[in-house]
């Protein structure tokens, strides 16, 4: 008997895991250093704002002023397209496995939650970001902040 493949992600699919995994991560000063998920998830949440009420005045602006239309939708394209890149790069990074040096890190605030009581539920398969993201998140909700500093 074969193992059945899972299927491929479609584009949408990793688009939804990125939005989860943005509000999933903890945006604390102290993860900045060593992951690169704050700035992105900052510039994400900016970009999902700004970004397409500014393509469409950029787009109005142009057909108003009587300019060219393919510039115009060309930099309206660009502009929509930046959000979606925030959530693309943030949903591939979150099915990544953990890198080997990051793995006995998981494991020491996982087994600091377990020593304080919280419930965790342990992983069969290989830690990926999105699983550390959830972990963290209960750590700084659960522990005090300066579980960091043992580590």
């Amino acid at each position: 008997m074969t193992a059945k493949v899972p299927d491929p992600l479609t584009w949408f699919d990793v688009l939804q895991q990125g939005q989860c995994y943005m509000k999933t991560w903890p945006i604390e000063r102290r993860l900045s250093p060593v992951f690169p998920e704050n700035r992105v998830v900052v510039s994400t949440r900016f970009a999902l704002r700004f970004m397409p009420p500014l393509a469409i005045f950029t787009l109005i602006w142009q057909i108003a002023l009587g300019g060219q239309a393919g510039p115009a939708v060309a930099v309206t394209l660009f502009a929509c397209s930046l959000p979606l890149q925030g959530l693309w790069w943030l949903g591939k990074r979150s099915a990544t496995p953990l890198p080997a040096a990051l793995l006995p890190w998981f494991y020491e605030i996982q087994t600091k939650l377990m020593t304080a009581g919280q419930t965790v539920t342990p992983f069969q398969h290989t830690p990926t970001y999105r699983s550390l993201a959830e972990l963290l998140k209960c750590a700084f909700k659960q522990l005090d902040k300066t579980f960091l500093d043992d580590l």
